[in-house]
Parts: structure tokens; C-alpha cells; sequence
């Protein structure tokens, strides 16, 4: 696929995806999350972390209104089924880590493909805002499961009503995101966490993933299974056995993803 709306690039074991519409601060067209979809597949066949962000002054702002007609128009029953819904699972179920770098406002579905991220590192002037409200729609593109995992269920009813803008610092603060950082360190603290994360135990992360995500409908002996079974996977990969011999060694690892 040739990309119109996003760009990829691939360096080694790191994949950038930057969301490339900053003249509509990147708001979200059918071909763009199409295209989405498409390369976090992509990206994932070879990189071992996958970093989201967007290009200009805006993460992303949500749905473009005027894709594909008004807003009067367009059928979003089928939208949110057969064009969110892919682009989402992308990100979510991707099995290298991803990092949200969310470098501007994240407003509507624009916010909730950053919560999809396992990661969200956002600048101290980004803000986040499910915005639905305000046009008659409640929170969709993931945001009525995120949110309320991710920062508590008064904290997202509230934001889902009342559709107030939540600073970085705010979301932070909540528990919605992992980390706010300074307009003037942001990309590098971005690109240091993505680098730690594509060049570590890919098979460790993958496992993280899973076990910590299972707990949402596991008990405590169903979860201990769980972490058996995954951490007898990890012990048998190479990556273990560096990081033992690394450590006895008394040097930093060098994992190979193995």
C-alpha cells in the first residue's frame, strides 16, 4: 500500500507511524485509518515497538465530519463496525509494544486510538477530549472500555458528559496515561522509551501483554495459571538467558527479540 495520509518509517527495530494530515489536525478519514490498519501489520512483521504520533500541532481531533459527506450522512453504525474496528484491534492487539506519542490535542476517536496504545507519553501542552457530547453522540472508538479502566469510572463518566478538555498533566494525574513531559523534551523522551522498548525482550513484552490485559476476566488461580504458562515460555527464550548471563556479567543485556 502506498500511504496518503500517514507515513511509516522503519529503522531497524523501530516503526514510526505518524498520522500526516496537519492541515486537519489529522482528523480520521476512511482511507486513513484503512491505512492504519494496513501498516501496524506491516510494521509489526519486522519492528519491534510501534510508535503513534502526528504530524503538525495535533495528535488527531477525531472523525473528519466531511469524509464521506456531513455528518448527517454518514452511517456510523457501519463505520465504528467495519472501519474502527479493524484500525483499533491493530493497535491493540499488536504484538510488539506501542507507544502513543501524543504531541498535540487527541479529541473524540482521536483520543481513544491513543488509549488503544499500550503506552501514552503525551507533551505538557496536549489535552485530551472526548468531545462527543458536544455533537449529540456518546464516546465510541473504544472509549467507553478505555476509560474507565484507565482512570476510574467517576473520572470517565465525567469526561464523557461533560466533555471537559483533560490536560496531559490532568490525564497523568488519573491514571489515564503513563507520562507527561516538557514541549522541549518531549520527542527525545519519546524516542529514549521507544528505543528501551525495540531493543529489549520482545517475548517478555509480549507476554506483559497479555498476562496483565487477561486480568480483566481472570481470578487469582486462573492468573497464576496464566503467569506459568507465559513465564515457562520466556524462560526458555534466548533473551533469558542473556539477561542471566548479562546480569552475572555485571553489563547491560544485549536482547535480541529471541
Amino acid at each position: 500500500m502506498e500511504y496518503e495520509t500517514i507515513t511509516l518509517e522503519i529503522a531497524d527495530t523501530l516503526a514510526i507511524l505518524t498520522l500526516n494530515r496537519p492541515e486537519k489536525m489529522n482528523a480520521l478519514t476512511s482511507q486513513m485509518r484503512a491505512e492504519i490498519a494496513f501498516a501496524m501489520h506491516e510494521a509489526a512483521k519486522s519492528a519491534r515497538a510501534i510508535v503513534l504520533t502526528g504530524a503538525g500541532d495535533a495528535f488527531c481531533t477525531g472523525q473528519d465530519l466531511g469524509d464521506a459527506g456531513s455528518a448527517g450522512r454518514i452511517d456510523l453504525e457501519r463505520t465504528l463496525r467495519d472501519e474502527y474496528g479493524p484500525m483499533l484491534a491493530a493497535i491493540y492487539e499488536c504484538p510488539v509494544p506501542t507507544i502513543a506519542a501524543v504531541n498535540g490535542p487527541a479529541a473524540g476517536a482521536g483520543a481513544n486510538l491513543a488509549l488503544a496504545a499500550d503506552v501514552v507519553i503525551a507533551s505538557e501542552s496536549a489535552y485530551f477530549l472526548q468531545a462527543f457530547a458536544r455533537i449529540g453522540l456518546m464516546p465510541d472508538a473504544g472509549g467507553t472500555w478505555f476509560l474507565p479502566r484507565q482512570m476510574g469510572m467517576a473520572k470517565a463518566m465525567g469526561a464523557a458528559l461533560f466533555a471537559d478538555k483533560i490536560t496531559a498533566t490532568q490525564a497523568e494525574q488519573w491514571g489515564m496515561i503513563w507520562e507527561t513531559v516538557p514541549d522541549d523534551a518531549f520527542e527525545a523522551q519519546w524516542r529514549a522509551r521507544a528505543g528501551y522498548l525495540a531493543n529489549g525482550p520482545t517475548q517478555a513484552f509480549a507476554a506483559i501483554k497479555k498476562a496483565i490485559r487477561g486480568t480483566y476476566g481472570s481470578n487469582l488461580p486462573d492468573q497464576l495459571a496464566i503467569e506459568a504458562h507465559l513465564q515457562g515460555e520466556c524462560g526458555r527464550s534466548r533473551d533469558f538467558k542473556e539477561g542471566v548471563v548479562a546480569f552475572m556479567e555485571k553489563r547491560p543485556p544485549a536482547f535480541e527479540g529471541r
